[in-house]
């Protein structure tokens, strides 16, 4: 059985008509406000116009605000991510495409972008910001990225675990900042296992300092998209070796919970579609059944993050469609989590 988890309500936080929004990730600041950044004001999946945007919530995500751009390079702006130092900091993360370039409708847009604009643009980013997002600093290159971004470990240092090339090659990727952000530094790689393919990684670090990451494989069959897991004990600088977990979907957000429980939340792309979460009592070494979050009737969907509201409660964020024949649109889950969930795995 799943652990006990009770839905309270479920909500469109920003919808923009006629306009495809993806790929969002939640924080909540110190300061009590919750915060969501994401790719919008897109035509489709893959399209040229892709912008960084963000929408605010001082009530606990009961109302929204109306989404502002906080990045808007030539290039496609794609899965955004998002932490909060411990000094207050707010770290955005994303990387740009010119994939829509393949696509004949875009063929006379891709032209008027010149080779210097490319090599300007084109990778892997994070930007800063010491105004809880008002404003934010000239962005900065990350070899890797990932869905939702770098993390700030226990220790105060910022580590990213991403997809990225380095040394001539293609793979996962460790960086670490020591300095808020405003530079990066390649500390470690994780080997992948051979002809398995893994990407769009997350981390979490257990209350004991070992960093639990999942992985999303490669495959193009859906039904065989198992999350491989690994771990490190160093601090990020080395990892075991990727192996595939029974968990269902792609990709992963984790958080710590404050009785150092793990919270695991992720899309699934096959019926029923929809966020799934699941518990980890025991650093990563066990998860708990699927808890059923939402389901919706298409596979464009999914992405999920998590972020635990002042009263205990969970506040999980995705995108998907609302109504039919319309293009997706951000959506949360407000739910919650039985104190003793994960005490059955």
């Amino acid at each position: 059985m799943p652990p006990a988890a009770e839905i309270l309500s479920k909500q469109i936080i920003c919808k923009q008509p006629g306009r495809y929004i993806g790929w969002p990730t939640i924080v909540r600041t110190r300061a009590g406000e919750l915060i969501i950044v994401f790719s919008g004001d897109r035509d489709s999946h893959i399209c040229p116009w892709g912008k960084t945007q963000l929408v605010r919530s001082s009530d606990e995500g009961k109302t929204w605000s109306e989404p502002v751009v906080i990045r808007n390079t030539p290039l496609d702006d794609r899965d955004a991510g998002l932490v909060e130092t411990s000094a207050g900091t707010l770290i955005a993360s994303w990387f740009t495409s010119v994939e829509f370039e393949n696509n004949p409708s875009y063929e006379a847009h891709a032209a008027t972008l010149s080779q210097e604009v490319r090599q300007r643009w084109l990778g892997h980013w994070t930007q800063r910001s010491t105004d809880a997002g008002k404003t934010w600093e000239e962005p900065v290159r990350s070899v890797g990225s990932t869905p939702h971004g770098p993390i700030e470990l226990d220790d105060g240092r910022l580590l990213y675990l991403g997809s990225g090339t380095f040394d001539g090659a293609h793979g996962l990727t460790v960086e670490e900042s020591m300095d808020q952000g405003r530079s990066w530094q390649i500390i470690g790689t994780v080997a992948q296992p051979e002809g398995i393919g893994l990407g769009e990684p997350y981390m979490v670090e257990a209350r004991s300092g070992k960093l639990i990451g999942l992985f999303r494989y490669g495959t193009s069959k859906l039904e065989e998209k198992f999350m491989f897991q690994a771990e490190s004990h160093d601090g990020g600088r080395t990892w075991t070796e990727p192996l595939k977990t029974s968990i269902l979907g792609y990709p992963a957000h984790m958080i710590r919970l404050p009785d150092d429980r793990i919270l695991l939340v992720y899309g699934v792309r096959v019926p029923p579609f929809g966020a799934r979460a699941r518990v980890s009592i025991d650093e990563g070494a066990s998860w708990s059944d699927e808890i059923v979050l939402c389901t919706d009737t298409s596979p464009d969907l999914g992405y999920p993050a998590s972020a635990q509201l002042g009263d205990g409660s969970i506040l999980t964020v995705y995108y998907q469609i609302d109504q039919p024949g319309e293009p997706t649109c951000l959506m949360s889950t407000h739910w919650r989590l039985d104190a003793a969930a994960g005490l059955d795995v």
